[in-house]
């Protein structure tokens, strides 16, 4: 679990390629010192298990369904990444909930200054905008955001100049894709009211029921 406040921006030292599969190694100079083999790290808001060690430096497996469904596959050397090491229990939650497990990508369409801020707007698929709500918060790239506007296509965040500095966002361009994690409540609501309906469906006396029981 994580906050979705960015620690280091770490950088793509080395990727080995599979088929489908992937081996990172990331070079960082902070999180290293306080992460051992078999803890969790938030890569570009993918949670990823560290599977070697250096003095400056981790690994990860990718596995072939993270690759297709994250902007993993477009790293390359030198690529920087954002890195945040999972969540203790007696830490701040600054950010909000987020479980690195990531529900689609997103493309940047626009970037706008006003004033000492930065709209930034991602458009990404109905399904997963149905998630997105006005003062909502979603994780883009692993950072913890609030949603600023949203509609049918798109939605906009507003970034701080602190978050430009400790984040990757600013530094991509348009058309780039990012990871987009949607707030994991709504999601469990959504299953919970929905596997009531069915199952109230499948306990109601209705003409199918009627008809599959030889009745009409």
């Amino acid at each position: 679990m994580f906050t979705g406040l960015i620690e280091e921006i770490g950088m793509v030292q080395l990727i080995t390629k599979g088929s489908t599969s992937s081996q990172i190694t990331i070079k960082a100079t902070n999180i290293v010192k306080g992460i051992q083999i078999g803890d969790s790290i938030s890569t570009n808001g993918v949670c990823l298990t560290v599977t070697n060690l250096g003095e400056q430096t981790f690994s990860v497996d990718v596995m072939p369904e993270t690759m297709r469904n994250t902007n993993l596959k477009n790293l390359a050397k030198g690529s920087p990444v954002n890195l945040e090491r999972a969540l203790r229990l007696k830490d701040r939650l600054g950010g909000h909930i987020v479980s690195g497990h990531i529900d689609g990508v997103g493309i940047i369409q626009n970037f706008q200054r006003e004033e000492n801020a930065t709209w930034v707007t991602i458009s990404t698929s109905r399904k997963l905008l149905k998630y997105v709500i006005p003062r909502g918060s979603i994780a883009i790239d692993g950072t913890s955001l609030t949603v600023a506007y949203v509609n049918e296509s798109l939605f906009k965040v507003s970034i701080i100049p602190h978050t430009k500095e400790t984040t990757i966002l600013l530094n991509k361009k348009i058309g780039d894709e990012v990871n987009l994690e949607v707030d994991v409540i709504g999601k469990y609501l959504e299953k919970l009211i929905f596997f009531e309906k069915e199952e109230n469906k499948k306990d109601s006396i209705n003409l199918d029921f009627l008809r599959e029981n030889g009745f009409c």
